[in-house]
C-alpha cells in the first residue's frame, strides 16, 4: 500500500477536548447547525449536509457530511471518547477484566477498555502505520461485537418500538430483497457491532453510505418523527447500528475486530 490518504473522523456533539493530535484524526462537530460559532471544531453544517437533523440522526449527520464533502482512500468513524486500538490490552486491565465475570459485566464490557488514563491510552489509539498494516490483509476494521443476553431483535424491543424494526424489514424487503436473509440472521444473533464505528476502504465506504442512507431516508419518509422524544429522538442512530450489521453480514468482507478505548471522563477545553 503506497501511503494512502487515511482520515479518521472523530464525532463530537458539543465543544470538547481534542483527545489526539495524530494528523490522520479530524474532529467533526455533529449537529453544529450554525451554532457555537467560536468553536474551532469543524462543523457538519457546510456543503451538502443534514446537520439540522442531528437530534434524530446523532453522529450520522457527521458521517453524512464526511461522505458528501471529503474524499480519501480510507475513511474511519469514531467518537470523541471512543477510539480503536490494535495494541494488546495492558496486563493490569486484562486482570481487571477478569473481575467483570464476578460482577456480571463481562458481556456488557466485551471489547471495551473503560479508562480515564489518557496518558497511557492516547498513544494506544490506532495510528496510520497500524491501519496500513491491517489493510494489507483486511477490507474493514470494526469494533469487537457487543455480547447480548438475548437476540438483537429482542434487545431492540426492550428499548425501542419494535414497529420501527418491522418497518425497516418492509423497506429492505421492498428495496433490497437480497438483504432480507442477512437482516433475519442479524436479528436472530446475540452479537452486535455498536456505536456506528468503522474504518473502510473507499470503494466499500461509498457503497455502504449509499445503501445506509437510502434505507434511513426511506425510513424517515415513512414515519412521523414528531412522535419521538427524549432518548428515542436518536432513533435513526439506533436503526443505523442494526443496518450496519446487516450490510456487513451481507457483504462478507474481510473484517478484523478491534477493541475500543472508551475514555469515560475528561475535562472540556472550552
Amino acid at each position: 500500500m503506497d501511503s494512502p490518504s487515511i482520515k479518521i473522523f472523530s464525532f463530537y456533539y458539543k465543544p470538547g477536548r481534542i483527545i489526539t493530535r495524530d494528523p490522520i484524526y479530524f474532529p467533526i462537530f455533529s449537529g453544529k447547525n450554525g451554532s457555537f460559532k467560536n468553536c474551532a471544531i469543524t462543523g457538519d453544517d457546510t456543503g451538502e449536509n443534514i446537520s439540522a437533523k442531528n437530534k434524530y440522526y446523532s453522529e450520522l449527520t457527521g458521517i453524512y457530511w464526511v461522505w458528501k464533502n471529503t474524499l480519501q482512500n480510507i475513511t474511519g468513524a469514531c467518537h470523541y471518547r471512543r477510539y480503536f486500538t490494535s495494541q494488546p490490552e495492558p496486563f493490569l486491565y486484562q486482570f481487571k477484566r477478569l473481575s467483570y465475570f464476578l460482577i456480571g459485566l463481562h458481556k456488557k464490557r466485551h471489547g471495551l477498555i473503560y479508562t480515564n488514563n489518557t496518558q497511557l491510552f492516547v498513544p494506544r489509539i490506532i495510528n496510520q502505520t497500524e491501519i496500513e498494516f491491517l489493510f494489507q490483509k483486511y477490507d474493514v476494521i470494526l469494533p469487537q461485537t457487543r455480547k447480548l443476553n438475548c437476540s438483537v431483535e429482542t434487545h431492540f424491543a426492550r428499548y425501542h418500538d419494535i414497529g420501527d424494526l418491522k418497518l425497516i424489514e418492509s423497506i429492505i424487503y421492498k428495496k433490497y430483497p437480497d438483504y432480507i436473509e442477512a437482516l433475519h440472521e442479524v436479528l436472530k444473533d446475540k452479537r452486535l457491532y455498536a456505536n456506528n464505528m468503522f474504518i473502510l476502504k473507499d470503494e466499500h465506504f461509498q457503497e455502504f453510505m449509499t445503501w445506509w442512507f437510502d434505507v434511513l431516508f426511506e425510513f424517515e419518509r415513512s414515519v412521523d418523527i414528531s412522535r419521538y422524544s427524549g432518548y428515542q429522538q436518536r432513533i435513526f442512530g439506533f436503526i443505523a447500528e442494526r443496518l450496519l450489521n446487516v450490510w456487513f453480514r451481507k457483504k462478507k468482507l474481510r473484517c478484523v475486530e478491534l477493541q475500543v478505548i472508551y475514555f469515560k471522563k475528561f475535562k472540556s477545553q472550552y
